[in-house]
């Protein structure tokens, strides 16, 4: 699809509210205090508690990491040139492309709070991570466009 003919464009990203130097910030703090926690119960005579609290930091660590990379999907929305294409991209990187036909391409928001765009048949949620409202706006975007569309170019 050109640029040219492209009506809107939009990317979905996944909300992430800490950036990797907090992240970087965070880790330090929760390993610093494993590690003189650990300090303490070794020099009580606890020695294995010190590698628990180790495997805590560690899990810790692990949790973020797979925070961060899903929070690399996100899902691309292109409507022009006589088709909606849905391209999803997921963490690794492997794309999905659905195309709809943007004239009987409708978009709402169910009773489940899930953002759905139908078409002749065929239905896929899109911003399975975005909170109500942001679905909500975006539902309002799209819609507005696939109105345009079908409104045709203005005349003067």
């Amino acid at each position: 699809m050109t640029d040219s003919a492209v009506d809107f464009d939009a990317v979905l990203h996944p909300h992430r509210s800490l950036s990797r130097r907090a992240f970087l910030i965070v880790m330090i703090v929760v390993g610093g205090i494993s590690f003189v926690g650990g300090m303490v119960f070794v020099l009580m005579g606890a020695w294995p508690v010190f590698g628990f609290l180790g495997l805590d930091a560690v899990l810790i660590y692990i949790a973020f990491r797979v925070n961060f990379r899903d929070g690399e999907r996100y899902e691309r929305i292109v409507l022009g040139g006589g088709n909606l294409e849905v391209i999803q991209v997921a963490p690794g990187g492997a794309e999905t492309r659905t195309l709809f036909q943007p004239y009987w391409s409708r978009v709402l928001v169910d009773d489940d709070g899930c953002l759905i765009l139908r078409s002749h048949g065929k239905s896929m949620e899109l911003g399975r991570f975005l909170v109500e409202h942001e679905k909500e706006s975006f539902r309002a975007a799209l819609d507005g466009a696939l109105r345009n569309l079908r409104r045709g170019p203005a005349t003067a």
